[in-house]
This record gives structure tokens, C-alpha cells and sequence, in this order.
């Protein structure tokens, strides 16, 4: 399977929707770097955008798939879709959750399939554990909201007390400036779900903008939640189901897609490096973004290797002496040299040689898994 199958699919797609098609999915493949919806996109989705010339389309359909990423993407990639068509909808096969979900808010309609899923758009930040250690700590925005608000309801009841110690805990957790940068946060990701729903082409009212937002962003209680396509028309949002010819063509796509990403086929680091190497490296796939014009493919080469817990450094001496039968001036003088010479090398080498033997029998401390070289490449030559 490769280019030329998915693009069948896609010109089916387009005939059968009279639209042209834009494909961007990220991948969320176990094991291996997470995928994700950002600005680094934004260029090559104009590269195909401008191939369909300067006067755009009458109609563009974005097909998605992604757990999500920044939420100042949605933005600047709707405008720009937005100037190159008249109509915008975007095609939901399977998941497209936070920030993916609102990308979809900019579009006319939402077409979803039946297994179509969109997801909250509550935002999570991330912060280092501790000044000492590289570990990033999750921290779900709309928490550390619901939190405040409790405390001013404790205002309300006059509860003293309880709202010092309260103010206490959460200001022992986050310092004044990621409470300033969460309040930031949570502002902004409403203001833009408001500024896409307001892009349609058919105007929404208020009130129900306001709903909608309400309800993604803070009634949905549990970020991983998957909105099907009942529960998202009961949010008030414009969806179509798929007719059932469409499902199948979606699903199908998306099947090719998921072969690409090799979202099926999970990435043990535990078991993926041989017993007698230390590391291995594969290319892979977390990104693509496809039309009849081109592929552009977010690779890079993942590389993983055991950190082994080394001892300290061997301090060798090693000695070489002659037979006792053999004086030191028996031998000519050629050959004591060449043994002279052999002897000082064994000494820098052996050590060495030893040392890195130790090394590998030592217990492995954690497996290491770093990606390189990581971009959006055009590769519709090559036709993966």
C-alpha cells in the first residue's frame, strides 16, 4: 500500500463530495513519539492549498485524525483554508480530540463517521517537576480553574478558615506566574473556540456559541471523553452523519493512513533492541499531510539505547615479563622492540577492552529513546 492507493481514495472522496480533499493526521503510535496538531504544519498544508490554484475551490474538505496539540494552530490554519474556498468542512473517520476538535469548530459543517469521535477542548499545560529533573509535570488547566472557583464559593460562605488553608495548598503548588499563565491559557483557548465558530459561513447565535464552548471547554469533565456524533449534535454543533458510501470511503482512507503511521503495530523499547546491541534506530512516520497534488511526512529517525548502570572506572596495571629462562638481552634487538612495542599497546588497549566488557554485563539502568532529524519532508516521489 502506498501514495497511489490513498489517492485513489481521495479522488472518490472529492468526486463523491465535489470538494477537494486535504488529509493531516499525526500519529499516536505506542511506544514511539507522540504526534502532534502545531504551527510546523501550517506551511506545507499551504504548499497543497496553492495547488489548486490562485482562485481556490468552491469547497475544501480537511480529513482529520489526532489526540490533539496546540491550541494556536486551529487559528491561523482555518483563516488560511478559508481564503482558498468558499465552503469549509472538515471529515472526522475516528478521533480528532482538543485541539483537533478545534480545528473542526472553524469548519461549515462536521461529517463524522460512526466511529467519529471529537473530544473536550480544556487545555492541559505542562511544567518541569522540580529545577533539578527533566520530567515535566501535567497539569489539566480547567482543575486548577474549577479549584478557584471553589474557593471563591468558599468566600461566598464565609468559611475563613478553610479558604486560607485552601490558598495555602494551591499557592505551595504553582507559583504566581503558571497561575497567571494557566488564567492566560484558559482565556485564550475560549476566545479562539468563539473567534472559529464565528468564521462560518452561515452565522450562529450567540447563545449558542456560548454553549458549546461552555460545554467543551469546562462541562466535560474528563479530557480523554470521546464525543460521538449524537452526543455532538446534542452539544449544538453542525454535524452531518456520513452517508454510509462516505463511511466506508473515510474508513478506508483512514485504514490506509493508520498502516503508514503504524498506529497497529506498538513499539516495545523494552524488546525492540537485540540482546547483543546496545542501540537500534528505525525510521518512522508521525505526521501526514496528503492531497492528489503531493505527500508531505513528518519523519525522523527514532533511535533507542540502553543506559547501562556502569561501574566505576577499572584502574588496570598490567605487567608483561619475559619467560624467566629468557634474558632481556637474548632476544636481537629487532625482536625485543617488536615485543617492547606489543607490550605498550596490550597496556592502553586491554584496559580498554575489558572496561567495555564490563560494561555491557552491567544492569541496564533505563532504555533511552531520542528522535533525530525530525521535519515535514515532500516525499510524493518517492511514493510511500
Amino acid at each position: 500500500m502506498g501514495r497511489n492507493d490513498r489517492v485513489a481514495i481521495i479522488e472518490q472522496i472529492e468526486k463523491s463530495r465535489n470538494s477537494k480533499l486535504i488529509c493531516y493526521l499525526t500519529g499516536d503510535r505506542t511506544g514511539a513519539p507522540l504526534g502532534q496538531i502545531g504551527g510546523d504544519a501550517i506551511r506545507p498544508i499551504y504548499n497543497h492549498v496553492r495547488s489548486f490554484g490562485f482562485g481556490g475551490v468552491e469547497k475544501i474538505d480537511l480529513l482529520l485524525y489526532s489526540r490533539g496539540g496546540s491550541v494556536d494552530t486551529p487559528w491561523p490554519l482555518i483563516t488560511m483554508l478559508r481564503e482558498y474556498c468558499k465552503e469549509l468542512s472538515v471529515l472526522i473517520p475516528f478521533r480528532a480530540y482538543s485541539a483537533t476538535t478545534m480545528i473542526a469548530l472553524g469548519a461549515d459543517t462536521i461529517v463524522m463517521g460512526k466511529k467519529g469521535e471529537l473530544g473536550p477542548i480544556d487545555p492541559i499545560m505542562t511544567k518541569p517537576f522540580n529545577e533539578q529533573s527533566s520530567y515535566t509535570e501535567i497539569i489539566p488547566v480547567e482543575d486548577v480553574m474549577s479549584y478557584i472557583a471553589f474557593l471563591k464559593e468558599r468566600i461566598g460562605l464565609g468559611d475563613q478558615a478553610s479558604l486560607s488553608n485552601m490558598s495555602h495548598i494551591l499557592a505551595d503548588k504553582l507559583s504566581p506566574w503558571t497561575l497567571g499563565s494557566m488564567y492566560r491559557i484558559h482565556s485564550h483557548t475560549r476566545s479562539i473556540a468563539r473567534k472559529l465558530l464565528t468564521t462560518h459561513c452561515k452565522a450562529m447565535e450567540e447563545q449558542r456559541i456560548s454553549s458549546i464552548i461552555e460545554t467543551l471547554a469546562e462541562k466535560t469533565y474528563f479530557h480523554g471523553h470521546a464525543i460521538g456524533r449524537v452526543e455532538a449534535k446534542s452539544i449544538g454543533l453542525e454535524i452531518i452523519n456520513a452517508p454510509e458510501e462516505l463511511d466506508n470511503e473515510m474508513w478506508n482512507l483512514f485504514e490506509q493512513y493508520e498502516s503508514l503511521l503504524k498506529l497497529n503495530e506498538p513499539l516495545d523499547v523494552r524488546v525492540v533492541v537485540p540482546i547483543d546491541k546496545e542501540e537500534w534506530e528505525e525510521e518512522i512516520v508521525i505526521g501526514a499531510i496528503e492531497t492528489t497534488q503531493r505527500t508531505d511526512l513528518f519523519t525522523g529517525i527514532y533511535k533507542i539505547k540502553k543506559i547501562r548502570q556502569t561501574p566505576p572506572q577499572l584502574n588496570l596495571n598490567l605487567n608483561f615479563n619475559l619467560p624467566p629462562q629468557i634474558r632481556p638481552d637474548m632476544p636481537p634487538s629487532e625482536v625485543n622492540e617488536v615485543l617492547q612495542n606489543f607490550v605498550k599497546q596490550m597496556q592502553v588497549q586491554l584496559p580498554q577492552i575489558i572496561q567495555a566488557e564490563v560494561n555491557k554485563q552491567a544492569p541496564i539502568a533505563k532504555i533511552q529513546g531520542d528522535i533525530y532529524g525530525a521535519s515535514w519532508k515532500d516525499t510524493t516521489v518517492r511514493g510511500i
